[in-house]
């Protein structure tokens, strides 16, 4: 039956399982908002809003530490650089970091998600009936070709060993041990960074990404959701440190202090 009214039309126009909202009620995947206030936390929503029901503790500890681990890396990364100078230019919070924010791409932000790729493409050769150190090699030899030398997840401009890599894993081993993940994504991701140190002759240890990367795939996460996540997690240390500045002072600040200029390339004759 037509109707004539256009009323179903409008409704179907925007069409979500995430929530139900109507005068006096809102509804969180069928979750009264009254009755998850106060009830579970912050990580817990998150887990709630992606995945459509709540995790269990042990999830959402694990979840936690990777959110945790990745919040601020200092104003050398560029979303934090960025953010800052933001704020020194007279806008707002919110602009502030969305100019922090916006600066997590493929580069800067986007390896947790390649790292995810990267682990689930070597876990598929192993499934085809490769070991887990030929799937590594395999899946190495797969990314460069395809992608680059660039191996994500693995090695550091700045840390010779990521302070944040041991821990996370250990956490990870701690949950595979209690039945919480698998622990493939895990074996997979140690694999390839022995893979890389030895076609290396150096070590090539595990960073943030990797790490993270790790949890995200052990708790059953797409992987472009490895990056959304990310940007959850440094959206923290982008409004601290554009709060910061914003109390600090300081106008138009750019990417060199006063008096210091950029090398000037003459134009050929």
């Amino acid at each position: 039956m037509m109707d004539p009214s256009g009323r179903k039309e409008a409704e179907d126009w925007w069409q979500t399982a995430l929530i139900r909202m109507e005068p006096n009620q809102i509804d969180i995947r069928g979750h009264p908002i009254e009755d998850l206030i106060g009830n579970i936390g912050f990580v817990q929503m998150i887990w709630l809003c992606l995945r459509g029901e709540l995790p269990s503790k042990d999830q959402s500890r694990l979840l936690e530490a990777a959110l945790t681990a990745a919040v601020d890396h200092g104003p050398q990364a560029p979303s934090i650089a960025a953010a800052r100078m933001a704020a020194t230019c007279g806008v707002g919070l919110n602009n502030a970091m969305a100019t922090g924010l916006n600066m997590l791409g493929d580069v800067h932000g986007g390896a947790g998600e390649q790292a995810v790729s990267l682990y689930r493409l070597a876990l598929s050769f192993v499934d085809e009936g490769d070991t887990p150190d030929a799937a590594a090699g395999r899946a190495v030899e797969h990314w460069t070709a395809h992608h680059g030398k660039y191996m994500p997840g693995f090695g550091h401009r700045f840390h010779t060993r990521d302070p944040r890599a041991p821990r996370l894993m250990e956490l990870v081993k701690i949950a595979q041990d209690n039945g919480v993940v698998s622990g493939r994504s895990r074996g997979i991701a140690l694999q390839i960074e022995e893979h890389l140190s030895d076609i290396k002759g150096r070590a090539i240890p595990m960073n943030i990404d990797g790490a993270t990367a790790v949890i995200y795939a052990e708790l059953g996460f797409d992987a472009p959701l490895a990056r959304g996540l990310f940007c959850l997690s440094r959206s923290v240390g982008i409004l601290a440190h554009a709060w910061e500045q914003t109390q600090q002072g300081g106008r138009n600040k750019g990417p060199l202090p006063k008096g210091h200029l950029w090398t000037y390339l003459k134009p050929s004759e």
